[in-house]
């Protein structure tokens, strides 16, 4: 019987302990394009998934993949401008989505913001789906509905449904498989409409070697990682936090933004209603907290955006950004 054309992939990770290796660039690249044009069978796919969960992701598999999914997405013919992707994945268990906040600013201020993000995969969290259709927020239907958002409004989300149905089906299998896949890894580094800047959240410190090498290998000319509460884009300002940035392929630079707030536990949010967003935003409700996240978070922002030089000036930015913002901003009309 002749070899499926796939099985080589599988072959390659499944060989043990002494002959198995990662995946070249190319080799993820296409692989994940004949996932995603229907070219595998479940059982290779499941198997393939699995196999790399075992082994853990390298760098070069993370870059191809997402560049596999890059070459079959469905792009509009003139491609917005667009300054940062964002993606939002994760989903918030313990705190609002405070980072939100912070794209909001970033975009009343004139920068072109595109989030992108999956719901529904892990239950019990708050997914940005859920804060944006609270907010009367459009979710774009398309990439190409997308791109009217930002031109419109210099704010544009849609979700990996949408951007790839065979992802997220693929990223909804946990519960079958019992354990993440890679998925979860790439899809945040899909930047649909490349952007110069990319900021990736992650959980875990080892991720960080993952995106940002992957970054490199793609040439992305900025990336910041770092690990978010919640594993979102979202700055801890009652600890340090670690950024690891890569630009035009080279090293990861590190650095370690200082805490914003005295050291100690923040109790998780039981209510977690969404509209203490609007609150906070119109200032309705007073949360040291909540404003450092937001301003901690945008001023990592703008120092990758290159809009300040030092991380102080960051903060100080940020800081000036929140206290002259817009209250009637077009999201916020709830």
């Amino acid at each position: 019987m002749k070899l499926h054309p796939f099985s080589k992939f599988v072959a390659i990770l499944g060989r043990g302990k002494t002959k198995q290796r990662a995946l070249t660039f190319e080799e993820a690249r296409e692989s994940m394009s004949m996932i995603l044009r229907g070219e595998a069978e479940p059982e290779q796919i499941g198997a393939f998934l699995m196999l790399l969960r075992l082994k853990e992701e390298a760098p070069s598999e993370i870059a191809g993949f997402t560049q596999g999914t890059r070459d079959v997405l469905e792009r509009p013919a003139k491609m917005p401008e667009v300054d940062l992707d964002w993606p939002s994945y994760a989903g918030k268990r313990r705190q609002l989505p405070w980072f939100l906040l912070s794209a909001f600013l970033l975009a009343n201020s004139g920068v072109r913001v595109m989030m992108h993000g999956a719901s529904e995969h892990t239950p019990g969290r708050v997914y940005t789906d859920d804060v944006l259709e609270y907010l009367g927020f459009p979710i774009a239907g398309s990439l190409t509905e997308a791109a009217g958002h930002i031109e419109a409004r210099n704010f544009g989300y849609t979700t990996l449904k949408v951007l790839s149905p065979k992802l997220d089906a693929l990223m909804n299998l946990k519960p079958l498989l019992g354990l993440r896949s890679p998925v979860n890894s790439f899809s945040r580094m899909i930047n649909p409409f490349d952007a110069p800047v990319q900021l990736i959240g992650i959980f875990h410190r080892g991720f960080m070697d993952i995106h940002t090498g992957a970054a490199a290998i793609q040439g992305q000319p900025v990336c910041s990682v770092f690990r978010g509460e919640g594993g979102e884009v979202e700055r801890r300002p009652n600890k340090p936090t670690q950024v690891g940035t890569t630009i035009d392929g080279g090293e990861m630079q590190l650095e370690t933004w200082p805490q914003l707030l005295p050291e100690g536990h923040q109790p998780p949010d039981e209510a977690m209603d969404i509209s203490g967003l609007v609150a906070l935003w119109k200032g309705e409700m007073e949360s040291d907290y909540a404003v450092a996240s937001v301003t901690g978070t945008l001023a990592i922002a703008l120092k990758s955006l290159g809009k300040a030089d030092s991380m102080a000036a960051a903060q100080r930015l940020a800081e000036e950004m929140w206290a002259a913002r817009n209250r009637d901003y077009l999201p916020l009309k709830a």
